[in-house]
């Protein structure tokens, strides 16, 4: 439903942010504003600008009109706080959760989901024309519903009053006390209320820390973060939290070292029906819609053969698995050791995969080493993987495949590759982050012929 024009949004729910910076003394223009809103920028905020100078505005849509007060000082420009929405965008939408706009784990419910998806799919193709490159294929969004979520890290703050569970408002250290999340699978919901009242057992006031919470196939995996290791009253109250909840296993972070409390069964996920015991805090695809989404884009984009893969950024084994699944020989590389120990615990006699512990950053695969591979496979962080794409450009196979969660860093590699001759086919966009500014995609390139290079 479609606010009515001049409501402020604080009548319908709490703003993000109730007191300004101290910083908001920089700011010399007058004490409200009213803007035209012409974008929504890369973290899903509207943008506008007065007097030439930036403005970045939460819960603004392009369209509108809006009237703000400053807040305080941002990068380049200046973030802003709505007072009113003078005509509301007809994209506009009612959030669906009560805690939208303080908590800061989603930002665009008030975004129509097609115009969340038109949006998404059009940062990849500015960020990939930004680099020069032609317009390219971007096939409609993948779009995984909300409540699939299976990780989530949790903020804790035990106050005098009570403990506050929940996830930090955008910029901010404010902490949003979550009774209710949309987002999050509902088995892993299931697990605020119980973690509350653990906490509330074992921590005094002033305490803080995380619960970083993921649902493995054989159950949920806890780990708890205090500065102080816990006693032994406070073990045996882990423990009976552990099997009240049924949790898989449960730990304590402290020092950066993760701490086995209880192991009541391995936690595990099935990568293309192998079991592998998930390691304490990796990486794992944040639902197991959106890693068969990806799955799906990448086996699209090589050939129908048994020729070897490299797999690059391998984690866990999300991609390596389904290959070896196909017949193929996958090598899988990842600067995580935990992660390359617990795909090769889980690699079965025959199955054709070998691993190798590397930062592919500093040392990427180049050279002869390529050569064994008819494809490769590589899945980066958000930092993108300049130097590796940089190796694949002078030596990479015929048929290259990137997965990435940021379209700025892909395209600036995909630059790279196509310099060196490789030809960027379609794009498939997956959004496994409903309400967020994030979005992924698979990418194939194959190696142009010498002799198209020359015409």
């Amino acid at each position: 439903m479609t606010p009515p024009p001049n409501r402020t949004r604080s009548s319908t729910r709490r703003s993000r942010r109730a007191t300004p910076s101290p910083s908001r003394v920089q700011w010399t223009g007058p004490d409200r504003v009213r803007v035209p809103v012409t974008d929504l920028g890369a973290h899903g905020h509207g943008l506008a600008r007065h007097d030439g100078q930036p403005l970045y505005i939460p819960d603004a849509l392009p369209g509108e009109t809006v009237e703000v007060r400053i807040v305080d000082r941002v990068g380049d420009g200046w973030r802003a706080e709505v007072l009113s929405h003078l005509d509301p965008s007809p994209d506009r939408v009612e959030p669906v959760c009560p805690h939208f706009g303080p908590c800061g784990g989603c930002t665009l419910q008030h975004l129509r989901p097609a115009a969340q998806a038109a949006w998404k799919r059009q940062q990849i193709i500015d960020a990939v024309t930004k680099r020069g490159l032609p317009v390219p294929d971007v096939d409609p969004v993948v779009a995984i519903p909300p409540g699939h979520r299976r990780r989530c890290t949790l903020g804790w703050r035990r106050t005098a009053r009570a403990v506050l569970l929940g996830f930090h408002g955008q910029d901010s250290h404010r902490l949003e006390d979550v009774h209710t999340c949309p987002m999050v699978a509902s088995d892993l919901f299931v697990l605020f209320a119980s973690l509350r009242a653990l906490l509330e057992d074992i921590t005094g006031a002033g305490d803080a820390g995380q619960a970083i919470l993921t649902l493995t196939d054989t159950g949920a995996d806890c780990t708890l973060t205090l500065d102080r290791p816990p006693t032994l009253a406070i073990r045996e109250r882990l423990a009976a939290f552990a099997e009240d909840a049924d949790l898989a296993r449960l730990g304590w972070l402290s020092n950066g070292t993760v701490e086995p409390v209880v192991e009541r069964r391995p936690p595990t996920v099935l990568m293309a029906g192998t079991p592998v015991r998930l390691p304490p805090l990796a990486f794992l695809q944040p639902s197991r819609e959106g890693a068969e989404a990806i799955i799906e884009a990448v086996r699209a984009r090589l050939p129908a053969s048994d020729g070897a893969a490299l797999d690059l950024y391998a984690g866990m084994g999300t991609v390596t698995f389904p290959l070896a699944a196909e017949g193929r020989a996958v090598h899988a590389v990842d600067e995580n050791a935990d992660s390359i120990a617990a795909l090769s615990a889980a690699v079965a006699p025959g199955q054709p995969i070998t691993t190798a512990v590397r930062n592919l950053d500093s040392d990427p695969v180049g050279g002869a080493a390529l050569h064994a591979f008819e494809a490769v496979v590589f899945d980066p962080p958000r930092a993108g993987a300049r130097a590796q794409a940089t190796a694949l450009a002078s030596d990479g196979p015929p048929h290259i495949v990137a997965v990435s969660c940021r379209p700025a860093t892909f395209a600036r590699d995909a630059r790279i590759l196509v310099d060196a001759g490789y030809a960027l086919g379609r794009i498939t966009t997956i959004d496994q982050f409903p309400w967020a500014a994030h979005v992924e995609l698979v990418a194939g390139f194959e190696r142009r012929p010498a002799a198209a290079l020359s015409d």
